[in-house]
């Protein structure tokens, strides 16, 4: 696979963890507590809420790793892993393109 290909796929990613950043943004809005909802209720709401809020951080933070990934694509350092030297392969580069370590060394 050419690293043009490589640099497709993380543009992808990207723009589908871009998606999600904006829906979790929409679900982590303030509750407002004039909501006619019960007790019971608004505590499922702020626990959702706080899911919600710890899923866009996560998918922030991807974005940012697969900003930099898409950065280094093309470099003679993509898709070598920073630990151990030892070239990533494909087909974890395919699944998670953020990645700057092998298998080995991710554990």
């Amino acid at each position: 696979m050419e690293q043009k290909d490589i640099a497709d796929r993380i543009l992808k990613e990207i723009v589908i963890t871009e998606k999600q950043i904006s829906e979790y943004k929409e679900k982590t809005k303030p509750i407002a507590p004039d909501n006619a909802i019960g007790r019971i209720s608004r505590m499922d709401a702020i626990i959702n809420k706080n899911v919600m809020e710890s899923s866009l951080r996560q998918a922030e933070n991807r974005l940012n790793k697969l900003r930099y990934a898409l950065s280094t694509a093309g470099t003679p350092d993509f898709g070598i892993c920073v630990k151990c030297g030892t070239v990533i392969p494909l087909a974890r580069i395919l699944i998670i393109p953020e990645s700057r370590y092998c298998v080995n060394c991710a554990k």
